[in-house]
């Protein structure tokens, strides 16, 4: 089971995480809620990708740390990280055969693959909603979107993005493909975040 250890105020609760996103923050609405004035009422997301668990800052007032370094963009999590968000303390557990538990090692991460100028052109716009920090759920650009700003016919985006998902290893037609896209991008250091 794949879940974080919540530490707060003297007392330890077990939140599993499963298919989808866990928000995290002060308002009751979050899935997990943390209490304290430090806490933002949605502080940051925990959210699943091929390559494992991730974690996001939502533009809180106060930030989030793993493993005591401030968490400037999305970073995927691996078993035994320490986050920090307020006065409260989460470690983050995966079982064995987990893709986080598989990737585990002194080495950096995987370089990004070669990418034409067209295909940059593209991810930099997909990946923007990511950068900038600016919405608390966001949602990369549709492929007319993309299309229209890169002044390219919907077509000419899709071959791009299709060529783009063989790439990054993004070989599954599942949902919110594009949305992995940017955030494998962003995690292998193709497009960096940027302060909003």
């Amino acid at each position: 089971m794949t879940y974080l250890e919540v530490h707060q105020a003297g007392a330890v609760r077990l939140v599993p995480l499963t298919a989808g996103p866990v928000t995290i923050g002060r308002s009751p609405a979050n899935e997990l809620t943390l209490a304290g004035d430090r806490v933002s009422r949605l502080h940051a997301v925990v959210e699943p990708f091929p390559a494992g668990w991730s974690i996001r800052d939502l533009g809180s007032t106060n930030g989030t740390t793993v493993n005591g370094a401030r968490l400037r963009q999305a970073r995927q999590l691996r078993p035994g990280d320490r986050i920090e968000i307020g006065p409260a303390r989460l470690l983050f557990h995966a079982p064995r055969g987990h893709p986080a538990t598989e990737t585990v090692s002194a080495e950096p991460a995987e370089p990004p693959p070669p990418l034409t100028r067209r295909e940059r052109d593209v991810l930099d716009l997909l990946c923007a909603p990511y950068t900038t920090g600016g919405a608390a759920f966001p949602e990369p650009p549709s492929v007319r979107e993309l299309a229209a700003r890169l002044g390219l016919s919907d077509s000419a985006v899709k071959k791009h993005l299709t060529r783009l998902y063989d790439k990054f290893g993004l070989t599954t037609n599942a949902d919110r493909r594009r949305a992995r896209l940017a955030a494998e991008a962003v995690r292998r250091g193709v497009c960096a975040a940027r302060d909003a």
